[in-house]
């Protein structure tokens, strides 16, 4: 239940392109999420990217840290604040979480602000809906 599976990880250049051209994307401090559904059948609801750049983190060691820290956020909360709130009707889910913070975050703080970039983004796909 709570994995984090090869068919998640958004890794194909075609989609990712996609993504980049044609997605929409919203900033929630310390992430920009860059989201677009295809009509394409998979076995899983959404496939991420983890993108955290080189440019603000010069050193391997504390990009690999950040990746980590957002994959653990993603990976605990996904089934219960992410997949639940997708509607099943648009087909497969391409979504990019890119760190623009200027520092390093403790897990806490990057756990509580994926959940609330999963609100936001709850509310930018079912604008119709009453949201709790």
């Amino acid at each position: 239940m709570y994995t984090f599976k090869k068919e998640e990880r958004l890794c194909s250049r075609r989609h990712l392109d996609l993504l980049f051209k044609n997605g929409s994307s919203f900033l929630l401090y310390p992430f920009r999420i860059s989201y677009l559904f295809v009509d394409e059948a998979s076995s899983v609801q959404a496939q991420v990217v983890i993108n955290v750049p080189k440019k603000r983190y010069k050193r391997a060691v504390d990009r690999n840290l950040l990746k980590r820290r957002i994959r653990e956020a993603y990976r605990l909360n996904k089934k219960d604040s992410f997949y639940t709130q997708l509607p099943t009707d648009k087909g497969l889910l391409l979504f990019s979480i890119q760190f623009v913070g200027k520092e390093k975050y403790e897990f806490t703080f990057i756990e509580k602000k994926l959940l609330a970039t999963f609100k936001r983004f709850k509310t930018l796909v079912l604008p119709n809906e009453v949201h709790q």
